[in-house]
């Protein structure tokens, strides 16, 4: 059973599938007849929701109704449970949440664990750099992302998670390398720098932290959390790197502080919609939780 109408339901389908054939073999329909629902959508709000290419995506209004499609689509999920009525699905509904990859490789797995333990919650997990995953709210893509913007986008509300400390790190031999004489503008200028992706900026904030010269280093992308650790063990480059993910390497030797008593600290929230949703709540309970068990407090950071 379903309470959506099901011009919304082909609109959804249609955006997350990439394609009317996706929409329709998901929806058990043909392409035309969810091309007519399409339609009969943009006629009725007067406006155009869809751009048609591959991937088919939303154009500014098709972002705003997909977000409350998805509102809607949660809460239809939790009414049905109250009725103990089954849902159209195959299954529960996922959940769609937006995350740093370095959160996804410490902390924030073992509460997703427990909702699903607790709760058979399934997840659609979105890696995004935390400067950037509010994005990912505003166009209505995940109902909840862990973010470092503290102020809340319009229609959500935010919650602060607890700081995750960066270390500036690399090999010892590495070090003795590059940085023998101190970390300052020349070494910094010099040294291969390891890199997550093109919209991350850590490393550039500790450069700046250090020197106002414009600098231009040799650098490696490397979009994986635990592959950027293994690169500077291995000597790569020097990085900024979570503490968390330090213990081991620190003890066994193969990376060290290029920088000791110099860090990051990156205060994180916790975004989401604002609805009346108990699987919203249940959610953020449980990462509040988590983020208290694998964050620094922001008190004592």
């Amino acid at each position: 059973m379903s309470l959506l109408n099901p011009q919304l339901a082909a609109f959804a389908a249609v955006l997350e599938e990439g394609s009317f054939d996706g929409a329709a073999q998901r929806l058990s329909l043909t392409p035309s007849a969810i091309s007519q629902r399409i339609k009969a959508l943009e006629d009725r709000l007067g406006q155009v929701l869809i751009l048609r290419r591959a991937p088919c995506t939303a154009t500014p209004a098709g972002e705003r109704l997909l977000r409350s499609v998805r509102q809607m689509r949660l809460l239809e999920t939790e009414t049905l449970e109250a009725f103990h009525v089954e849902s159209a699905g195959t299954g529960p509904a996922s959940v769609a949440i937006a995350v740093n990859a370095d959160s996804l490789a410490t902390w924030f797995v073992s509460a997703l664990a427990d909702l699903h333990a607790q709760h058979e919650m399934l997840f659609d997990v979105r890696v995004e750099d935390q400067d950037h995953s509010t994005d990912l709210l505003r166009d209505g893509s995940v109902l909840g992302a862990v973010t470092a913007v503290a102020r809340p986008v319009q229609g959500c509300s935010a919650q602060k998670l607890g700081v995750m400390r960066y270390l500036p790190v690399a090999s010892p031999a590495f070090v003795g390398r590059h940085f023998a004489r101190g970390v300052d503008a020349a070494s910094l200028g010099r040294a291969p720098m390891l890199v997550f992706n093109r919209k991350d900026a850590l490393q550039w904030r500790f450069i700046h932290s250090v020197t106002r010269a414009r600098l231009a280093p040799p650098m490696h992308y490397l979009p994986s959390s635990t592959a950027f650790v293994e690169g500077a063990a291995l000597g790569m480059g020097w990085a900024m790197a979570p503490e968390s993910m330090l213990e081991q390497p620190f003890a066994e030797g193969t990376l060290q502080a290029i920088a000791p008593g110099r860090w990051l600290d990156v205060p994180l929230y916790w975004q989401h919609w604002s609805i009346r949703s108990a699987t919203l709540s249940t959610v953020t309970a449980v990462l509040l939780l988590a983020a208290r068990r694998g964050l620094r407090n922001p008190q004592r950071a």
